[in-house]
């Protein structure tokens, strides 16, 4: 995965898209009982609940090469593939895409697709969800104290199954092997920048740039074994629910390269991600769980590598925060930074 740009190409939010979104946080939007309505930001969306929805509305924003939200074309060709990728982990949450329309006199509304064609302009596209509980999400759940070996056993099944039908992907050994290059160099680029101080960053690059230099002929195997797959992209304990079955949400959509993984790569970055909110047991049992069922025991070493070069990733995009122009919580991503350092050179095992 490719860290974001840190600042954001092409127009400013447009005021259609702002217009839609003050919509969608007024009470005209959502259904009588719908609760008080919350707004979550990131990057590249907004996510508006209420007591029973999620509904996602694109940025009008562009991030070369990975991204281009700026039409509406643009925005509904990515809700589309939202919307078809997450159902694969998550086919009861993914409801269905609504269009937000404009009337003649100027009012919006909102449109289930189902319910098109319809007399007004359809002016942007959100994708609808069912609003999951929020102290059912796995890092919560960690947090209190209370995931249970039963709630770990149900997720590998769901992963397992997941991995076991997706599509194999369309990678050639080489390109494969030449994205870790890429990786590292970037993690090299950002983490080794001495305005950081994070000395501890040098011995551990370079031993992940030995460790693939060993592990060549184990990648390629793994491509030419069609191990490559259409995963999540984005596999972390937030993205996570422990409902029955469990849902996993957010795919990466926006780039299909980005998705193309190994599955015990996947499994070892929420591995690490439990590990470090304080479940170290989890990522060993995913994985020895997923091994079973996949029938598929990858080298000791190359997991290791898996780890290493996912703790970079994660210390590199906090790090990235500090490359805006204007940083903010410098010692929050400074700390966050150096925590996946010292998971990168802790060995893998139970804790």
């Amino acid at each position: 995965m490719t860290v974001l740009a840190t600042s954001m190409t092409g127009p400013a939010l447009d005021q259609g898209s702002l217009a839609t979104l003050r919509f969608l946080l007024s009470p005209q939007a959502h259904a009588r009982g719908g609760g008080p309505v919350e707004v979550i930001e990131t990057h590249m969306s907004w996510v508006v609940l209420d007591a029973h929805r999620a509904l996602k509305l694109k940025k009008p924003v562009c991030y070369p090469p990975l991204l281009d939200y700026r039409t509406v074309v643009d925005r509904e060709r990515d809700a589309r593939a939202e919307l078809r990728l997450n159902r694969r982990l998550a086919p009861e949450v993914y409801l269905g895409l609504v269009a937000v329309q404009r009337d003649a006199a100027g009012q919006l509304s909102l449109q289930p697709e189902t319910a098109l064609p319809a007399a007004g302009e359809t002016v942007d596209w959100l994708v609808q969800m069912q609003r999951l509980p929020a102290g059912r999400m796995l890092d919560r759940v960690i947090a209190t104290g209370h995931l249970q070996t039963a709630q770990v056993e149900a997720l590998a099944l769901t992963l397992a199954r997941f991995y076991q039908h997706a599509l194999p992907a369309a990678v050639e050994a080489d390109a494969h092997i030449a994205r870790f290059d890429t990786e590292l160099a970037l993690h090299r680029q950002v983490l080794t920048q001495p305005r950081f101080g994070l000395a501890e960053a040098a011995p551990l690059l370079d031993h992940a740039d030995a460790m693939l230099g060993l592990l060549g002929d184990v990648l390629r195997q793994r491509v030419h074994q069609g191990r490559i797959v259409d995963g999540h992209g984005d596999l972390r304990a937030e993205h996570v629910c422990l409902v029955e079955p469990p849902a996993v949400i957010d795919c990466l959509a926006f780039n299909d390269a980005l998705r193309q993984v190994d599955p015990f790569e996947e499994l070892t970055t929420l591995g690490l991600e439990c590990e470090r909110l304080g479940a170290a047991w989890v990522g060993p049992l995913l994985i020895e769980r997923c091994s079973e069922r996949l029938d598929d025991v990858p080298p000791a070493g190359l997991l290791q590598f898996y780890r290493l070069d996912r703790a970079l990733l994660r210390a590199r995009l906090a790090v990235a925060h500090l490359l805006d122009d204007h940083p903010t919580r410098h010692e929050h991503w400074l700390g966050l930074a150096r925590r996946w350092l010292a998971l990168a050179a802790m060995p893998p095992g139970p804790g």
